[in-house]
């Protein structure tokens, strides 16, 4: 990407982030979205540690299939989720309970 591409893309990233922030007030919108990026952090980070928990059990999905990997795992293995979760607890993965 040229400087002139990144420089237009930062332009029409602020225009959204403007967009998004509508009449909230610019600092209670960073708080609002740190929040979301750091949630985001979290989740990426939960699924590359059970992908490589999980190894080849880690399910592959169609192209087509909308769901998420952990989603399917989860529902097809109910039974082995409290071992699971055991341990990313010990290998210190982070994740947010419901």
């Amino acid at each position: 990407m040229t400087k002139e591409q990144l420089s237009q893309l930062g332009k029409t990233l602020w225009a959204i982030a403007d967009d998004l922030r509508g009449a909230m007030n610019a600092d209670d919108f960073r708080d609002y979205m740190l929040s979301f990026l750091f949630l985001r952090y979290l989740s990426d980070n939960f699924e590359a540690a059970a992908k490589k928990e999980l190894g080849p059990d880690y399910p592959k999905l169609d192209a087509d299939d909308r769901r998420p990997p952990l989603v399917v795992w989860y529902s097809d293995n109910a039974g082995d989720v409290p071992a699971f979760e055991k341990q990313m607890r010990r290998t210190r993965v982070r994740q947010i309970e419901a």
